[in-house]
């Protein structure tokens, strides 16, 4: 049931008019698309590219921490925190660590990147140079095969 008055808003209400800046602005980007260098390869030989990381939570930074796997081999940190934020990759719902193991060095680079950009800064943009005009510009690493715009 959907009730509805008459009376002024109380003080500190948003006025109607300027309510969807106010939505907009409470707006938090959670999940960022990825396309991998290389791909992951499943066990039938399907190559999945496109994929889906959210943003990591404290939880998922200390939980690997208390893993074995992690307590004998520190760099296997990155595999295991990986797998927690990592949603999908191609039609590959479960991402568990040893989906994030056979991916390809580049790809597991990539994604390393990805996971800093969008944990510490908020984005995945990254400034670039062309080497042959030397003209700077912005490019969304999360998107996009290479050389398409």
């Amino acid at each position: 049931m959907r009730r509805t008055s008459s009376l002024v808003p109380p003080p500190g209400a948003v006025p109607a008019a300027e309510a969807p800046v106010a939505a907009q602005r409470e707006t938090l980007r959670t999940e960022f698309p990825f396309e991998l260098p290389r791909g992951y390869v499943d066990a039938a030989g399907t190559v999945h590219r496109d994929g889906v990381m959210r943003l990591a939570t404290a939880r998922d930074e200390l939980v690997p921490l208390r893993d074995d796997r992690v307590r004998e081999n520190p760099p296997y940190l990155t595999v295991v925190l990986l797998s927690r934020v990592i949603t999908r990759i191609g039609t590959v719902v479960d991402v568990h660590p040893g989906i994030v193991e056979d991916l390809f060095a580049s790809d597991l680079a990539f994604l390393q990147d990805m996971y800093r950009r969008i944990n510490s800064e908020g984005h995945t943009r990254a400034g670039v140079v062309c080497p042959e005009c030397r003209h700077g510009f912005v490019v969304d690493l999360a998107g996009g095969r290479l050389g398409e715009s």
